[in-house]
């Protein structure tokens, strides 16, 4: 009978923890609580849901066999969002306890013992409970319900929607899609932008997207996700610096996949669908092709293939030496490839990979060194932790490839390119034969043997002779060696150790390459402020205009190189790419890219075919981009100073790049009378060049508007127009004309007249003969007047007018109190025009003489209203020109 008692005893017990155990828990669970996989076998491991049944806390087998992990899992996508012990998998045997100290992540010997694999840090509290919250975080919470410890201040290689990752933190890769041990992949949050590496060389920059919007160039505080994109916050949060746009999402995840790839994913249905992918081009991830591997991109969606490069051959899907007696060398801790000099290689040799072949680590770093030949950087990579090393003999530059190499990909390139150089080593079997029987060769053949046969004075006159011979060619060589190395600063005075320590100077031309390029300087194709410029020729037939600079107001060598250094550092598409440099005798030469169409102003204001609308909305965004990544896209901001026609260039296939960026500096006070007393065109300077105000990149956004509203009427803003009035609409959504006249009209006072009416479409220029849009002329109107504002703070940053001319954020709304100056530019442009004829508009004073500012009124029409700034002589900032 109490055999029986007792065996009914434990099958009731057993049932009671069986039960319990498979108790799965809503929000919360409080310790002290213990479970292991083995009683959740019919639960798939899940033992708490959040309250809104979208997240759980499992014990999760993502490869179905060996590796269980405690992990944060999205239930609809059985996404591990989170996982508690990635570097320590743990077999069924995996368990968790919850403490008052906090979590602990357990696995059970063969013996049946329990041993702790994984465990939260020491608390400053007590847990009173576990919490896993509707987003997705699984937090520990004291008795006072104070968090002291979340899963999302530990992020694994997920981030997810009310997240944020710090400053100084990452997301790790794993090592693949089963195995969610750290990877070499890291996604991390640097102080000025958003970084992917591979074991700590940067491979795509955040800012650098083409999805991306810089608006700030405030220090990152962290990254967050949200419904409508990808975030990096400033000053704790109140100041976007860096975003991407996506559409808008209830639920969003950002990963780094286990293959370097950061992607962003929504959960419209089902299943997660990718919005997002960085980097687009597969062939720009460090690894794709293994090492050494080289990856070709066949399709415009992404697609590769993999294969090695020349002179390697691929064994075993890995690429390796064609060469049967080479390897690529062992690691630093290898005896077989380090001598006793302490890792210097000596039995090293060097493959090149050949033209059009690059590395993501050249793209996105500084040269180890530069002004050295190719001997020289060889000569550096002797060391073990060396893999290689890519040369560009354009500019003496030496970039250094350090320990394990990746991926190449497949270019583009042309000659002038760096050039790829992979170590390889002579296998030890070849050193120890081939190598002896060369060395006794020598010394059976050698000078020393034919002495011995020579009569004695024979012997020491030849001996004489040879010393003598081989110190003259010892010296020659030398001064040729220098002259080489100074060549290209024989366009310079100045001495190679003036420059050699400023990083980042572009190529250095000859003076008499420049003279015969440009057949001495006669085929000029434009003029302005900062010099003239000539269309030439190079030696390898390609077309450059060479700029020649004038009265350069830097004060010495070092200064001038380092704000070329500066310009020739600057790569965007809508930049025009400074190609070189030349300074020689007191003349300094810029070598930029040709744009053949000329600049703007040749075709806007010329009798050529005219710019279609479409055309010159794609200028206007094209130009916008190119000042936004100048003011928040550079390492240092730039203010350009002088954005007018003439300084945007036109190339084939509605190619838009501004020109002239980061000149102002070079710039001597002299020189400065050719813009007026400011750095600028008059007609484009902002107002507050003659005030107190100080100088930022707002005074380029007014510059910007008012150049955008030339490109909309297609003439200059002060000049003699046809003038219409109407009253009904037109069936295309502009206006039929009712009247016309002929007089002077400034602009800019027409189109805010035209804004207040709500009548855009006659603003547009006429020869487009209708072929625009009463909105489309309203867009670009708006942005315009917003960008003209007489208050700095109150224009748009140029991100943010991309991002209107894009459709990103609504247009800006023009605040009509801070355009009231136009009126008065209007008066006076037209008052002079009726007395002295179109020659007086370089004469004339928006402003009564003396006039020092009085306040607005409210009756925005009233012409006795006068502006809020203090002004002097302000034609030459704003006015008619």
């Amino acid at each position: 009978m109490a055999s029986i008692f007792f065996s009914v005893t434990s099958i009731f017990l057993s049932f009671s923890i069986l039960a319990s155990c498979e108790t799965i828990y809503t929000g919360f669970i409080q310790p002290t609580y213990s479970s292991t996989y083995n009683q959740f076998v019919d639960a798939n491991g899940v033992f708490l849901r959040s309250n809104s049944q979208n997240f759980s806390v499992a014990f999760f087998n993502p490869d179905g066999q060996s590796n269980y992990y405690l992990s944060v899992l999205h239930i609809a996508t059985q996404t591990a969002i989170w996982s508690a012990n990635r570097d320590i998998p743990i077999s069924k045997t995996i368990g968790i306890l919850l403490s008052p100290q906090g979590i602990a992540v357990t696995d059970q010997t063969s013996g049946g013992a329990t041993t702790v694999k994984w465990s939260t840090p020491p608390l400053n509290s007590s847990v009173a409970l576990m919490q896993l919250t509707d987003t997705g975080n699984l937090v520990l919470l004291d008795q006072y319900n104070r968090s002291i410890w979340q899963s999302f201040d530990n992020p694994t290689d997920t981030i997810v929607i009310g997240q944020q990752i710090p400053v100084g933190s990452s997301l790790v890769s794993s090592l693949s899609d089963t195995n969610y041990s750290s990877g070499d992949f890291q996604f991390s949050v640097a102080s000025y932008d958003g970084l992917l590496k591979w074991k700590g060389s940067t491979y795509w920059k955040m800012s650098m997207e083409r999805n991306a919007y810089v608006n700030s160039n405030a220090p990152i505080s962290f990254m967050a996700l949200n419904g409508t994109g990808l975030y990096l916050h400033g000053e704790n949060g109140s100041v976007v610096v860096i975003k991407i746009i996506l559409s808008p999402a209830d639920f969003r995840i950002a990963k780094l996949e286990f293959g370097g790839q950061f992607t962003i994913s929504s959960f419209p249905s089902k299943a997660t669908a990718i919005e997002f992918t960085a980097p687009h081009d597969n062939c720009r991830l460090p690894y794709i092709c293994g090492s050494v591997g080289l990856c070709t991109t066949t399709t415009s969606a992404g697609q590769y293939v993999c294969s090695c490069p020349s002179g390697f051959h691929n064994i075993n899907q890995g690429c390796f030496p064609s060469d049967a007696s080479l390897s690529l060398p062992s690691a630093c801790n290898s005896n077989s490839s380090i001598n006793a000099t302490g890792g210097v290689q000596s039995n090293s040799s060097y493959t090149s990979l050949g033209i059009g072949v690059s590395y993501f680590q050249i793209t996105f770093s500084e040269p180890t060194i530069e002004f050295v030949n190719l001997s020289y950087c060889k000569s550096l990579c002797s060391n073990c932790s060396c893999s290689g090393f890519f040369y560009d003999n354009s500019s003496n530059s030496c970039f250094l490839l350090e320990n394990q190499l990746g991926s190449f990909m497949s270019t583009t390139s042309s000659n002038s390119d760096p050039m790829g150089y992979i170590k390889v080593m002579v296998k030890p079997s070849v050193v120890a034969t081939g190598g002896n029987n060369q060395s006794s060769s020598k010394s059976s053949s050698g000078f020393p043997l034919v002495a011995l046969v020579l009569l004695p004075s024979t012997g020491f006159l030849l001996l004489v002779t040879v010393l003598v011979l081989s110190l003259l060619w010892w010296r020659r060589r030398k001064l040729a060696s220098h002259s080489k190395l100074d060549r290209p600063s024989s366009c310079s005075s100045f001495e190679l150790d003036d420059i050699f320590s400023i990083p980042g100077l572009p190529v250095r031309f000859d003076y008499q390459v420049l003279e015969a390029a440009t057949n001495y300087f006669e085929n000029q194709i434009g003029s302005g402020g900062f010099g003239s410029v000539y269309k030439g020729v190079l030696p390898d037939k390609s077309v450059v205009a060479v700029k020649k600079i004038i009265h350069v107001g830097i004060q010495g060598r070092k200064e001038f190189f380092a704000e070329i250094a500066v310009i020739g550092n600057i790569h965007h598409i809508n930049l025009v790419k400074l190609k070189g440099y030349c300074a020689q005798r007191q003349e300094q030469l810029l070598v930029y890219e040709y744009m053949n169409r000329g600049s703007l102003d040749r075709t806007l204001f010329s009798n050529r075919p005219v710019l279609e609308w479409q055309e010159r909305f794609e200028i206007a965004l094209g130009t916008a981009r190119g000042l936004a990544y100048l003011h928040s896209g550079c390492e240092h901001k730039i203010i350009h100073c002088d954005v007018k026609p003439e300084n945007i260039l036109l190339h084939d296939h509605s190619q838009v790049k501004l020109s002239d960026f980061g000149l102002s500096k070079l710039l001597s006070p002299e020189q400065s009378s050719h813009f007026t007393t400011m750095r600028g065109t008059r007609g484009y300077l902002a107002p507050e060049w003659l005030t107190s105000s100080s100088i930022s990149d707002k005074t380029d956004v007014y510059s910007y508007g008012m150049v955008l509203l030339e490109l909309i009427r297609g003439r200059k803003n002060s000049s003699l127009q046809i003038q219409t009035t109407s009253n009904e609409n037109g069936s295309n959504g502009g206006s039929a004309s009712a009247s016309s006249m002929m007089g002077p009209v400034y602009f800019p006072l027409f189109a805010l007249e035209m804004h207040e009416q709500g009548s855009y479409f006659e603003l547009a220029d006429p020869r487009l003969e209708g072929r625009v849009t009463n909105a489309d002329v309203e867009k670009l109107v708006r942005v315009a007047l917003c960008c003209v504002h007489e208050e700095p703070m109150l224009r748009p940053s140029m991100v943010n007018v991309v991002a209107m001319l894009e459709g990103g954020i609504p247009l800006g709304v023009p605040r009509l109190e801070s355009l009231n100056f136009l009126r008065f530019y209007g008066r006076r442009f037209t008052e002079a025009s009726m007395m002295e004829g179109s020659n007086a508009v370089n004469a004339i004073r928006p402003y009564p003489q003396g006039y020092t500012g009085v306040t607005t009124n409210s009756n925005t029409n009233s012409s006795d209203s006068y502006p809020s700034l203090s002004y002097i002589s302000s034609q030459e900032v704003s006015g008619p020109r």
